[in-house]
């Protein structure tokens, strides 16, 4: 049997094992065992499972990983996403759709220190969703903007995601946080011009909020002062190499620590809950790790990669077709696989043929992340529709994907500007200072 019939089965079972609700890290890790005991010897597959785990998880550079998820859980405690949404609310809030525009501008804020898109719906949800219902906004406008607009906590750094495809690439995480900074402004402005010409459309949508006074404004700006200061500390200490990321990472867990204990927002039991829960996610993500740099070997032994590269290489297509055809594959699987399971499964296989086709690896990076987000809010999937569908119980689900199909157009909007005009994503990791 050849090797590249072996890898075909491999990634058969491995779907089958998914499908079964294997966690993805585990059935990464059995498969390429299996795998490259079949394709080179036993004695090969044993050595890796008994030394790479240890050895992979006591790399420095992964302790980003915690820090980061560490930040992000002290920030949800510390009261500082009601702020920036508070912040924002009184400066548009009283536009037509202006609240909806303020909960863009609150998520892309508490974006810059969860990470996490699920986070940001979560906790924004609960923030935004009772004011919009409080001033009759329309349930599709409501919650599809709070679905769509927790997005952007994956790609407006620091990301998850994008420590993921850093890890997996060889990529720079830093390089790609600020890949990251200027794609999650543009995107938060589509998102803001779709709610304008919805409102525009359908004035009934997002009838317009109070209007406050500007000492009520400046008092508003002032109390976000601290979250808007942390993100210029760590996103402006990486750019200007005053920190590495993981330093930046430290610097702004122990700011935003400090913070939720002065507001007396975070106390013993709210601390060991912060300190869990991250140990929880930072062993999800390990976990999914250390199974995909097991089962890349498998791929790379089966030549499934390099055949493939070959096979679209041999169609002579132009490279922009080629990375669409990708694009669209990631879409289509967007619709029933978890993003971090997107990511392991295909990337050993799509890097290799971008980067082949000439692409810059870090501007792939947040190409893919946009189109994680993308799957984030498709159906059937789409768990921020269902982290929506949580806090407002009485809205059909239905009606949510209803209102996020205009995001979603938008994202497709924003990933067609940045093939465009790829340096929108490359400036700031170009020019930083290293």
């Amino acid at each position: 049997m050849s090797g590249t019939t072996i890898g075909i089965i491999g990634f058969v079972v491995l779907l089958l094992l998914l499908a079964l609700r294997m966690p993805i890290g585990i059935a990464m890790m059995l498969v390429g065992i299996v795998g490259i005991a079949a394709l080179n010897s036993a004695d090969a597959a044993l050595k890796i499972l008994g030394e790479f785990p240890y050895a992979y998880s006591s790399v420095y550079t992964l302790s980003v990983i915690p820090l980061f998820v560490l930040m992000g859980n002290f920030a949800s405690s510390s009261g500082l996403a009601r702020d920036f949404y508070g912040a924002a609310y009184a400066w548009i809030g009283h536009r037509r759709g202006g609240l909806a525009s303020a909960t863009v501008i609150a998520c892309a804020g508490f974006a810059s220190l969860s990470g996490s898109s699920v986070a940001s719906a979560a906790t924004m949800g609960k923030v935004a969703l009772p004011e919009m219902r409080r001033y009759g906004y329309d349930p599709r406008l409501a919650t599809g903007v709070v679905a769509a607009g927790g997005t952007l906590g994956i790609l407006i750094p620091p990301s998850t995601a994008m420590i993921v495809y850093a890890l997996l690439t060889e990529q720079s995480v830093g390089k790609l946080f600020l890949a990251g900074f200027l794609p999650g402004i543009l995107l938060s402005a589509l998102f803001i011009l779709t709610i304008v010409v919805m409102t525009a459309r359908h004035p009934e949508y997002g009838p317009p909020g109070r209007k406050h006074s500007l000492r009520e404004r400046l008092v508003a700006l002032a109390r976000s002062g601290t979250l808007i200061g942390i993100i210029v500390l760590v996103i402006g200490g990486i750019y200007t190499g005053v920190f590495t990321e993981t330093e930046a990472a430290a610097a702004g867990a122990l700011l935003t620590m400090a913070y939720a204990i002065g507001r007396r927002t975070l106390g013993w039991s709210g601390l060991i809950e912060a300190l869990l829960d991250t140990m929880k996610t930072t062993a999800l993500v390990f976990m999914i790790l250390i199974g995909a740099h097991v089962f890349t070997p498998f791929l790379a032994l089966s030549h499934i990669p390099a055949n493939l590269s070959a096979a679209l290489s041999g169609l002579a297509l132009p490279p922009l077709v080629i990375l669409v055809l990708i694009l669209l594959v990631y879409v289509v699987l967007g619709t029933f696989l978890e993003g971090f399971a997107m990511l392991v499964l295909t990337l050993p296989i799509v890097f290799p043929i971008v980067t082949a086709l000439g692409y810059d690896p870090i501007w792939f990076g947040i190409i893919v992340v946009i189109v994680l987000e993308m799957g984030l809010i498709d159906p059937p999937v789409g768990i921020n529709v269902f982290v929506v569908k949580g806090i407002a119980e009485d809205v059909p689900m239905s009606q949510i994907f209803a209102g996020i199909l205009p995001f979603w157009l938008a994202m497709i909007v924003c990933v067609a500007i940045l093939i465009a005009l790829p340096q929108i994503a490359l400036f700031l990791p170009n020019t930083m200072i290293r």
